[in-house]
């Protein structure tokens, strides 16, 4: 197979078999990324399948959190390791623009570092949001309709479901980005038996909604596994001062979670497929990342 990775980057991807794109421009390949995210960047890396298994899949959960007679086949990305028993469970929860090639390729990596990962489509009741081109839209018709209480319960059944089909649900773990980081800190105190979280720049303040009634600085005491959150310094959505103040609600609740703030880096910065891409930062917090779940076990 031929090396088109750039000698700073070797290292970094050398166990996880990342590659970089040599020719992002071909459609069958930037089809993949959500419409509101193209063009694709340059810098968009593409994880092989060696050693690893994915599919996509569909998971029969409960079409609304009271209702159990009516199921509804929520669509999920799976990848993990080929060849290993019952791996342990890692849920990917998708940025706002759904589950599209990047978050099918951070599954891969995760695969690669040994997890059975899961995105599952906390967004498909109320549309696609990869194929949403208008950014407005995006967040009116299906972004905001997405209740905490079914995302929460639709996690909850992803898991389960892991359980049932190779994975090890009593070693189960949670990531997400930007939407999804703010997930996680959520899911960290509604679910009693979740290992770890790793949150992505995700909002720890906000407005009260009706669907989205709490914020995760509210739950700081609830919350039953430790979160390590990931920021960006420069990152205007996500004020320092409010990193501050939730690192205060947590030092007072002697919770173990951690904040870290990358000073050069914007808010999402992992995302590769777009400018706001960060390395130095993006390998910092993949290392981290897995270094925090190795230490939650």
């Amino acid at each position: 197979m031929n090396d088109d990775r750039l000698p700073e980057d070797r290292n970094w991807i050398a166990s996880t078999g990342m590659t970089r794109r040599s020719a992002l421009a071909g459609t069958a390949f930037a089809a993949g990324f959500a419409a509101a995210c193209q063009p694709v960047a340059s810098s968009t890396i593409k994880t092989d399948g060696d050693g690893i298994r994915e599919m996509s899949v569909t998971i029969p959960t409960k079409n609304a959190p009271t209702d159990v007679d009516t199921p509804f086949q929520m669509p999920a990305f799976v990848a993990r390791p080929s060849g290993v028993d019952k791996p342990p469970v890692l849920i990917v929860v998708h940025e706002i623009f759904g589950v599209h090639e990047w978050v099918k390729d951070m599954c891969r990596r995760f695969a690669k570092a040994g997890y059975m990962a899961i995105a599952p489509d906390l967004f498909a009741r109320h549309g696609d949001a990869t194929k949403e081109a208008d950014f407005q839209k995006l967040i009116a018709n299906i972004v905001s309709k997405a209740p905490d209480e079914q995302v929460m319960a639709d996690i909850d059944t992803a898991i389960l479901w892991a359980g049932q089909n190779g994975g090890d649900a009593a070693r189960h773990y949670i990531t997400g980005f930007c939407w999804g980081g703010r997930v996680v800190w959520l899911y960290a105190a509604h679910d009693p038996k979740l290992k770890a979280g790793v949150a992505f720049y995700g909002r720890v303040k906000g407005d009260p909604k009706p669907l989205q009634p709490s914020n995760p600085i509210d739950q700081v005491e609830t919350m039953r596994a430790p979160v390590l959150g990931q920021y960006g310094g420069k990152d205007k959505g996500i004020p320092l001062s409010d990193l501050d103040e939730m690192r205060a609600k947590l030092a007072a609740a002697k919770n173990p979670s951690k904040i870290t703030v990358y000073p050069d880096a914007d808010h999402g910065f992992m995302a590769d497929y777009r400018p706001s891409y960060n390395e130095a930062a993006a390998k910092q917090a993949w290392e981290a990342t897995l270094a925090w779940f190795k230490a939650n076990r």
